[in-house]
């Protein structure tokens, strides 16, 4: 089998239902353009997968795909998933203005491709480990006040969610009434994690995180910028709060977070990680050096599937991560879409999904190719 060929649609996404009273703030994109990106071969089995265009970037992405990926991928064995992850892996050190995002959608395409191909789901690919985990529901905003936050925490708890993170970043004076007023909400067992998304100093870090101590939260997530692996020793050693970190950092970084205890459980997902073939090394380092890796949402349908199957092949994770519904497109159903708080595994081949292929071309902007593609 050879790849022959690529196509990449670039999906309208109305923006509006992500912001509280559908108002999209000023400076953001009021549309989002994600590439869903397709693979062919010259035996007629596609792989498929997702880029994450939220940003304004979606187009440029496509490109990125299309110019200096593809002459990369035309007519290799894809099933040689290892080779052209090294290939395409080391060639991002030429690559400066590029995250190592794109190498994971293609290497998403490929496992999809080749599960399809043995008629397998990835996960039994990959060795499952479990075929279901529970899910925590993530804020759906950042500008709640205490009421609101108890109450969606007692709603998300209520629903069946086993677990609910803010993200709460204004600094101490402002997120710790509400953190607080979370803990309300949610009883006192209920699991609660708070992702400052890399805001705060080492300081209000500090501040914040002794309130988290004292209010017996599960996790403190991203709380500093992760280029400042000092500070992040220090706020280990200080805080009972586990601290979850890593997030950002390339696949090649995460051992400098574990050698130096910097953290207490690892991030990461399929995007920013390098894919199935990338995740899956970081779980396994992070098994050896005795860590769990926490997978964070992609926020991209196809992508949060390929995380939920690297999940189940690993012991030392715990939890898939819920976000917005308005993340859960183009899918005729999403295994996200859960009534009990568990996350379980499709069983089909490679992703195991079906792309609603009408919801697709009602919202396709623009059609790019490559090599020969249907």
């Amino acid at each position: 089998m050879k790849i022959t060929g690529l196509t990449t649609r670039l999906l309208k996404i109305d923006a509006s239902p992500r912001y509280r009273d559908g108002i999209v703030p000023t400076g953001r994109p009021p549309h989002w353009f994600f590439p869903l990106v397709i693979l062919h071969t010259d035996e007629g089995v596609d792989g498929h997968s997702m880029a994450y265009g939220p940003h304004g970037d979606g187009h440029a992405l496509a490109a990125i795909l299309h110019e200096s990926f593809w002459p990369q991928l035309e007519l290799a064995d894809p099933d040689q998933v290892e080779a052209i992850w090294q290939r395409l892996f080391q060639r991002q050190r030429h690559l400066y203005n590029q995250s190592d995002s794109l190498v994971g959608v293609i290497d998403v395409a490929l496992w999809d491709l080749r599960g399809k191909r043995l008629q397998c789901p990835i996960s039994t690919l990959l060795g499952q480990y479990t075929d279901c985990l529970p899910a925590y529901l993530t804020s759906r905003s950042e500008h709640f006040n205490e009421e609101e936050i108890a109450a969606e925490v007692a709603a998300a708890k209520a629903s069946g969610f086993c677990g609910y993170k803010l993200q709460l970043r204004d600094g101490p004076k402002r997120d710790i009434p509400r953190l607080k007023a979370a803990r309300l909400g949610a009883g006192a067992d209920f699991p609660l994690m708070q992702d400052a998304n890399s805001a705060y100093s080492l300081h209000e870090a500090l501040t914040v995180g002794h309130a988290l101590d004292a209010l017996n939260y599960h996790w403190f997530e991203e709380p500093l910028p992760e280029q400042q692996l000092e500070n992040y020793r220090l706020l280990s050693s200080r805080l009972k709060t586990p601290i979850v970190a890593a997030e950002t950092v390339r696949l090649t970084d995460l051992p400098n977070f574990m050698t130096n205890r910097a953290m207490t459980f690892a991030r990461g997902d399929v995007l920013i990680k390098g894919g199935v073939t990338g995740l899956k090394k970081a779980l396994s380092a992070c098994e050896l050096f005795g860590f769990n890796l926490e997978i964070h949402t992609a926020n991209t349908p196809l992508l949060d599937v390929a995380n939920l199957h690297v999940a189940c092949s690993a012991r030392n994770t715990s939890w898939m991560e819920v976000h917005h519904p308005v993340f859960r497109f183009g899918l005729k159903e999403h295994p996200f879409d859960s009534s009990d708080g568990i996350i379980r595994l499709p069983q089909k081949p490679g992703l195991g999904v079906e792309i609603d292929w009408d919801w697709v071309e009602n919202h396709t902007e623009q059609i790019r190719h490559s090599g020969n593609t249907p």
